[in-house]
This record gives C-alpha cells, sequence and structure tokens, in this order.
C-alpha cells in the first residue's frame, strides 16, 4: 500500500532530517515505527501525510508511492482525500468543541454525510468511554480519553492507511494497553493498515506485524515482530532485557554507542 523509496527530508533548506529513509506497509497490516527521540519517526510521518509545508519541510530526493502512484510533496488535504489521515502526537483535539462534534469533524472530506450517524456509533463501540462523554468538551477530558477521540476522529475519515504518532505519550499504563488493543480490533474489523511511531517498543509491537527501527534519520533494523523480539540488540536497547549476570543497559550504554554496528 505504501512504499518509502530512500527519502530525504530538510527542514529550512540546510537541516537534513531523513538520510536515505526506506519503509513499507502492506495493505491490511500494522507496521511499528520505533526509536528515540530525534530519530526521524515524525519526520516521516509527515512527509507521507504531506504536513512538511508547515513547519518549512521538503522531501528534496526519493519517492513516496501510495497505492502506485507517487504523492512526494502532494498538499494534506488531497491526502487525506485520498485516504490516509494522520493522528498527531499530543492528541491536537479541538478543546472547544464536543466529543460528537470532534468526531463529525473528522469527517469533513466525506460526501456520504447520512452514514455519519451510524459511523459516530461505531467509534462509540470501540471506544465506550466516549459515549458517556459525548457532550463534553473535549478540552475538559483526560490524556488517555482525548487519545481515544484522536484516533476515533481519524477513523471517521475512513482512511485506508492511518498514521498514528505517539498514541501512549503522556497516557497511563493501562489506558495505554486498552487504547493498543482498540488499535488492533480497528485494523482486524476495518481492514485498515496502521502505521504506529511509538518509543514504547514493548506495547507497539505487541499488535504489529512488522517493526523498523530509526536512528539519526534512516532505519536501523527491520524484520517481521518475532525476528525482532529475539534480537538481544533490540531486547537490550529497546525493550530493557538483558541477559541473566549481565550488567544493564544503562550500565554499558557507552561502551555499546561506541562499538554499535550498522545492522
Amino acid at each position: 500500500m505504501l512504499h518509502i523509496n530512500n527519502i530525504e527530508v530538510v527542514y529550512s533548506k540546510n537541516i537534513l532530517a531523513l538520510k536515505g529513509m526506506s519503509l513499507h506497509v502492506p495493505e491490511g497490516k500494522i507496521v511499528a515505527l520505533l526509536g528515540s527521540n530525534g530519530a526521524g519517526k515524525s519526520t516521516t510521518l509527515k512527509a507521507i501525510s504531506g504536513l512538511l509545508v508547515g513547519e518549512d519541510g521538503q522531501v528534496t530526493d526519493g519517492t513516496i508511492e501510495y497505492q502506485g502512484k507517487q504523492i512526494n510533496n502532494t498538499t494534506p488535504d488531497v491526502i487525506v482525500k485520498n485516504g490516509i489521515f494522520q493522528s498527531m502526537e499530543g492528541r491536537r483535539v479541538f478543546k472547544n468543541l464536543t466529543v460528537e462534534e470532534n468526531l463529525i469533524a473528522g469527517a469533513y472530506t466525506r460526501k456520504d454525510r447520512k452514514q455519519l450517524k451510524d459511523d459516530v456509533e461505531k467509534i462509540y463501540v470501540y471506544f465506550p468511554k466516549l459515549k458517556a462523554l459525548q457532550h463534553r468538551k473535549s478540552g475538559f477530558l483526560s490524556g488517555g480519553e482525548q487519545q481515544m477521540l484522536a484516533i476515533g476522529r481519524g477513523i471517521m475519515a475512513k482512511p485506508k492507511l492511518l498514521l498514528l504518532d505517539e498514541p501512549s505519550l503522556g497516557i497511563a499504563p493501562l489506558l495505554v494497553e486498552e487504547i493498543f488493543q482498540n488499535i488492533k480490533q480497528i485494523n482486524k474489523e476495518e481492514g485498515t493498515s496502521i502505521l504506529v511511531v511509538e518509543q514504547n517498543a514493548n506495547v507497539a509491537l505487541s499488535i504489529s506485524d512488522y517493526g523498523y527501527i530509526m536512528e539519526n534519520g534512516r532505519v536501523a533494523m527491520q524484520g517481521d515482530v518475532d525476528m525482532l523480539l529475539s534480537n538481544e540488540e533490540v531486547r537490550e536497547h529497546y525493550l530493557g532485557i538483558g541477559k541473566e549476570g549481565e550488567k544493564s543497559y544503562k550500565e554499558n550504554k557507552v561502551y555499546r554507542r561506541r562499538k554499535r554496528v550498522v545492522w
């Protein structure tokens, strides 16, 4: 469905953020994009969704292909109409609108207005907490409730590809688990392809089919979930699981960074 082929992204005409980034999202699958702060994860999503232009960014090399068509530097409104929707980091709900008004706003590009009521009810099935809060202004919701709303608003656009940027950020662990199980359910029942950016590797890999790990603007490792979960570097560096009897990653991190090899 989505093919990112060796792209470079530059901000302000002189800051190179992505350096030969390649990534693929098969139709109907969940793909995790992992990495530390500053690795280029959010920039990758903005390159796909066309939001780079608002931050003086541009894809300067390589191609982004969606359903066989190149979409490099296409405007965000056209990208949404073509079936790609990004749920931004930090949730970005319309705080002065109610929960239900936010959901309806997510469908602004759709022409089948008669179907909206049924689709709003479907979101309430996925996220029952939102049903009880449907008339509350979203600015008064908790972080977890706002994240549910942001994802639900994205689903209201009926995307074929949903981009999720840090859905666990600032949310209590119990709600994180609930939200990610809902993401898995949406993928299964709606057939929506999902690319999820996360620092919480454990929870992201728990629902994904395939994963990429970014470092310094490019992919450092990729593979199916079982392979990544069994890799010692991934387990120690991203999952916090070291071999029994060995020093923790924190104790070894300076040494390990010096000896790091390219995967």
